[in-house]
């Protein structure tokens, strides 16, 4: 599968996956459209890793790179990130603690390698999320690096709607690429 064609099945299931709110469109102070509220029901929660997980290994697999897997230690420590970066009210890298990515997926008790981390603070569902991502270098990178073998992938969502994305990802344990060169 090419790019552009896990590209539009990646558009096709943000169509289908996108839940609103059914209100009339929202405008802010300026007069200008305020984005559609992407609300995250509970049954849902759980499927979200999944789909990102799809659309994820879908965009990999049009770029040569292979699969991924969840990882529950990296999805731990990135819903930590997630719901830190709410409270500190910015997307950025670092915990309030002063915490690295890093040492967020040794706390999760994440035992491989850590190769990257892709985070967003915004108001659209995790596949627009992952389109999104894939348009800016450096979580492209994070996205497609063909060491990667494991996600970590988590949100945490305010009363307003903001979501908080987190995006992990690592080698196995060991830093070992199983079937690299």
């Amino acid at each position: 599968m090419d790019r552009r064609t896990a590209l539009a099945l990646m558009g096709a299931a943000t169509l289908s996956a996108c839940a609103t709110t059914g209100e009339a469109p929202r405008t802010g102070p300026d007069g200008q459209p305020l984005p559609k509220l992407y609300r995250i029901s509970s049954r849902d929660a759980k499927r979200v890793p999944f789909r990102a997980l799809d659309a994820v290994n879908a965009l990999r697999q049009g770029a040569g790179a292979p699969a991924l897997a969840l990882d529950p230690q990296l999805s731990a420590a990135a819903a930590t990130h997630s719901r830190d970066m709410s409270l500190q009210n910015r997307p950025w890298h670092f915990g309030s603690d002063g915490s690295s990515p890093i040492d967020r997926a040794r706390r999760a008790g994440f035992r491989g390698r850590l190769l990257g981390e892709a985070i967003s603070e915004t108001y659209e569902s995790e596949l627009e999320t992952v389109a999104a991502w894939m348009q800016e270098p450096g979580a492209r990178r994070v996205l497609l690096d063909r060491e990667a073998r494991l996600m970590g992938f988590a949100f945490y969502q305010e009363g307003n709607g903001k979501i908080w994305w987190t995006l992990t990802t690592g080698t196995a344990p060991g830093g070992t690429v199983p079937g690299a060169a």
